[in-house]
């Protein structure tokens, strides 16, 4: 009866356990909506714009694609692809994805799919970002369109392997088409793109070694110059003497005084009592004295006649008046 029921208790333990598992649901690894805030690498400031970012997570490794925005008529889109290889991922279920190192025929071809119809010419100049050595294709479409396809892998030297660490990898792709931007300004997101993504562990750092501070600092006679070339013609003298200041003066602006003008008066002047009548072009005479005898008939009303109008010719013309 023992035995029985110890079998009867496995048998319930097993029965329990196929039930939990069968009715279990695992999402397999696909690729996913993220928002942008998550975005494990950023373009430069203004732009171009993210308009999504897709997220693929495997077991080595997060792969993210940000759209950007786009103006060209190049068919496809602009893009900003980075591949983060480790040990393990965020997805320990999924399959992992083998290191693919960067060969010319491989970037060729992703070239020529990016941009579909597009002449693109591999340069060849040695470039090198705050993250390492890249390079880059670019090309014009028959519209005028400029495209470039730039790329680049991130992974410290073999002789940092040598000591168990910086094992990890980080790869770059970059595909922009612009129907009114040059190739220098294309160029420009190389430069500036920033990685806000990193690798857990110390093993994994794709990075390298950091580099030590300059052997010359702190260091007695090696004077550090605010400039790379050191003191020359014009940038650093020995001795100082203050440059006189020349004071600037303002010129004061004297306004011309305001006079006010007199209006004419119109019409004949009367002259005064005591002031000689002028004619113009005849000589000033003085005017005869009144006579007091007519002034104090004529002040009362009463006409003294002159003698040469008393008797006969009192009648005549000149007496009448």
């Amino acid at each position: 009866m023992r035995l029985l029921g110890l079998i009867s208790v496995v048998a319930a333990v097993l029965l329990a356990g196929c039930v939990s598992t069968s009715g279990s649901v695992r999402q397999p690894s696909a690729p996913e909506t993220v928002a942008s805030e998550k975005a494990l690498i950023l373009p430069p400031p203004g732009g171009p714009a993210i308009v999504s970012v897709v997220e693929t997570r495997r077991g080595n490794g997060v792969e993210q694609m940000l759209w950007l925005s786009t103006s060209s008529s190049v068919p496809g889109q602009n893009f900003l692809k980075v591949q983060f290889y480790g040990a393990s991922g965020s997805n320990p279920g999924a399959g992992g994805d083998s290191y693919k190192m960067i060969n010319e025929r491989g970037v060729s071809r992703e070239a020529w799919v990016a941009a579909p119809g597009v002449a693109m010419a591999r340069n060849y100049t040695f470039l090198q970002n705050n993250y390492g050595p890249f390079a880059y294709a670019a090309g014009r479409s028959r519209a005028g369109d400029t495209c470039l396809y730039g790329w680049q892998q991130i992974r410290s030297n073999q002789a940092a392997h040598s000591q168990a660490r910086n094992f990890g990898m980080i790869q770059v792709r970059l595909r922009l088409c612009d129907g009114r931007a040059s190739e220098r300004q294309l160029l420009s997101v190389m430069y500036a793109y920033t990685l806000t993504g990193t690798l857990n562990g110390e093993i994994w750092n794709p990075y390298g070694e950091v580099k030590g501070a300059d052997e010359v600092l702190g260091r007695a006679g090696s004077p550090v110059y605010p400039d790379d070339g050191g003191p020359r013609q014009g940038a650093i003298e020995i001795g100082y003497e203050p440059a006189p200041t020349a004071v600037r003066r303002r010129q004061r602006q004297v306004k011309a005084p305001v006079t006010a003008t007199t209006p004419t008066p119109v019409g004949v002047r009367v002259p005064l009592p005591d002031e000689a009548f002028e004619t113009p072009g005849a000589s000033t005479q003085p005017m005869p004295a009144p006579d007091p005898v007519q002034q104090a008939a004529k002040a009362g009303g009463i006409t003294v006649p002159s003698p040469d109008c008393i008797g006969d010719v009192a009648m005549t013309a000149a007496c009448r008046r």
